[in-house]
């Protein structure tokens, strides 16, 4: 399969396939998580490493990609030897239910996964086995998600996630069965007056009970993106998609 180069800004490119792209969606978690310039960081269900080559635009500590899909782990590979990223970017091809021994546990500051959002058997199932992996629980869960953040964080660690709003109460009460506990709450709509779609989702492992609910993100405005999608878009729209589409 072909991959296409996706520039996006500040020197960093993806490579993205039919198979494996990414959307407003994964921009979003990237800019939500926002790593400190010492974190370590692992980014779950990776796809073509949108999150981790996001995050790569600004200084991080070390981030690791785990990317279940033999073509999505080989597109990370692909942009960290294109961008020059070894020592900063590793890219892990397995199932994040079996990591033991693979990837160090209790050693990360974040955690994000931007999930299937679609439980398993819910829905028209998708027709390839790239989309039903990526949009239906057929490999993971929220539990299984949130057990394997719970083992990689450190205590105080962020697991850092994108779902439907629909789907909250169930991410909750995952979240705290895995001693993660629910922190920050972001509702993301595509204009004024509509349902949100999105909701990003931020849990510490260990902390205590108390959550905050941040003002709604609008990704557009009268005239285009909104004034806060253009900056979190940046350099990468106007490189790809033009500052008022």
């Amino acid at each position: 399969m072909e991959f296409r180069e996706e520039y996006l800004g500040g020197g960093i490119t993806a490579f993205v396939s039919q198979a494996h792209t990414f959307g407003t969606d994964a921009v979003l978690l990237a800019n939500f998580a926002s790593p400190s310039k010492r974190a370590v960081c692992c980014d779950l269900g990776s796809g073509c490493g949108i999150i981790p080559l996001l995050w790569c635009k600004k200084e991080t500590g070390k981030i690791t990609a785990v990317e279940i899909q033999p073509l999505g782990a080989s597109q990370i590979e692909k942009a960290i030897e294109f961008n020059s990223l070894q020592n900063r970017l590793t890219a892990v091809n397995a199932d994040l239910k079996e990591l033991k021994g693979v990837v160090p546990f209790g050693c990360f500051d974040i955690v994000t996964m931007n999930p299937p959002y679609k439980a398993n058997g819910a829905g028209i199932e998708s027709r390839s086995d790239a989309d039903k992996i990526a949009r239906h629980e057929t490999m993971c869960s929220f539990a299984d998600i949130c057990k394997t953040a719970a083992k990689l964080l450190n205590f105080g660690g962020k697991l850092c996630m994108c779902i439907r709003p629909e789907r909250l109460c169930e991410l909750f009460c995952e979240m705290r069965s895995a001693g993660i506990e629910p922190k920050r709450l972001r509702l993301v709509s595509k204009c004024a007056g509509k349902a949100p779609w999105l909701a990003l989702i931020e849990g510490r492992r260990g902390g205590k009970s108390g959550m905050t609910v941040e003002p709604e993100l609008f990704v557009h405005g009268e005239n285009g993106y909104s004034d806060e999608m253009k900056q979190i878009y940046g350099d990468y729209l106007l490189e790809n998609r033009g500052e008022n589409t």
